[in-house]
Formats: structure tokens, sequence, C-alpha cells
């Protein structure tokens, strides 16, 4: 069995903008109330018609940074999934990092470059 998708992230220059955004395209409710004012999108808050959903965030990335979209992968160990992921020919970008004691993610570029993150789960 394959290891699930559970998060997606869109992070940009103007996170306000990008909050209201998507908000009013896709019908989602952002909740930014946090120091880092990272929109979060519960899973509960994003399910299909067959409950099938997972939850993402919007956010405004560092000065002068672009911006990626990218998905987060559940794992056991972010560490070994990092190793994984460049002795494939991919490349770490972060990681492992802990994020406010509540999460362990690490992120990679594939070999072609696509942002792609890893958190610990499942």
């Amino acid at each position: 069995m394959g290891q699930p998708v559970v998060h997606f992230e869109v992070v940009g220059k103007d996170g306000e903008k990008l909050h209201r955004y998507y908000s009013e395209l896709f019908g989602w409710e952002i909740d930014a109330n946090n120091e880092y004012h990272y929109g979060m999108i519960t899973r509960e808050g994003n399910l299909g018609r067959d409950g099938v959903g997972i939850g993402g965030g919007v956010g405004q990335g560092p000065e002068g940074y672009d911006g990626h979209v990218t998905f987060y992968v559940a794992v056991p160990d972010v560490e070994e999934a990092l190793q994984k992921a460049e002795s494939l020919g991919g490349k770490r970008v972060m990681g492992p990092e802990d994020i406010m004691g509540q999460v362990v993610l690490g992120q990679f570029t594939d070999p072609e470059g696509h942002l792609v993150g890893v958190v610990q789960g499942e």
C-alpha cells in the first residue's frame, strides 16, 4: 500500500490576497488566526460528495520568494524519506524540521525540480 497525500499547500507573495482568492474560488473556509498567518483549510471542510478530501494551507512566503504549490505525503520517518528521495535523484530543500511542536516535515525537489513535501505520520 502506498503512502497517502495528506496536505496541500499554496505559498506566494501576498498571503491575504491568496486567502481571499481561494476562499472565493473554491468556497474554502480559511483560518489564518495563527502567528504565521498561515491559512489552514481543514479536511472536514474540504470533502467531496464521496467523503474524500484533504486539508491544506495557503500562505505568504518570505520577502523575495516567488512561491510554490505542492503536496505533502505522510511517511513514517521524514529523514529516511528525504534520504531516499536524494538517493533516487532528488534534492533536499529542508528538514526534517519540527514546526511549532506540532508536526515534523521536510521538502525535496524531484529530479525535474518539482517541490514535494513529506510529513511524519502514518
